[in-house]
């Protein structure tokens, strides 16, 4: 059984907590991800954000100048503000299967893998069990 460290990306690209939501918007297109974890000065995951917490920011057909006004306010804010702080996440020696129970029992598409000092050293999206499972496939045929 494959474990956490096995199909983690190791090093993922963080925000600090003290980071905009426009830096979090803009590091999710330009990475074409979907999911940010949120770290301290000690490197400890405190949340996680997806592009599901960004949904509430999408532009109307119609703009007048209230609207736009209220959109750069809430660029300009904290991602503390619209981030997950319930933060769910295992260590490297988590199993796979462990990873896949918590990512359905909590709906999320992510879980960030942290060492024994509770720092962030990856991260398990359901893409990376994705590609463990085809792998296993493509090994069994």
């Amino acid at each position: 059984m494959s474990r956490a460290i096995d199909i983690m990306t190791e090093d993922p690209v963080t925000l600090s907590i003290s980071s905009t939501v426009g830096d979090a918007v803009q590091l999710l297109q330009d990475l074409h991800i979907r999911h940010l974890p949120i770290t301290n000065e000690e490197g400890e995951c405190v949340g996680m954000l997806s592009d599901r917490d960004l949904r509430a920011l999408t532009i109307p057909r119609t703009l007048d100048g209230d609207w736009l006004a209220t959109f750069q306010v809430a660029l300009e804010a904290d991602v503390a503000g619209i981030m997950s702080s319930n933060v769910i996440s295992v260590e490297e020696e988590a199993e796979t299967s462990e990873i896949i129970d918590l990512m359905c029992e909590h709906k999320v598409g992510a879980i960030p893998v942290v060492d024994a000092d509770g720092r962030l050293v990856g991260i398990v999206s359901y893409m990376d069990v994705l590609r463990e499972m085809q792998d296993r496939e493509r090994d069994v045929t």
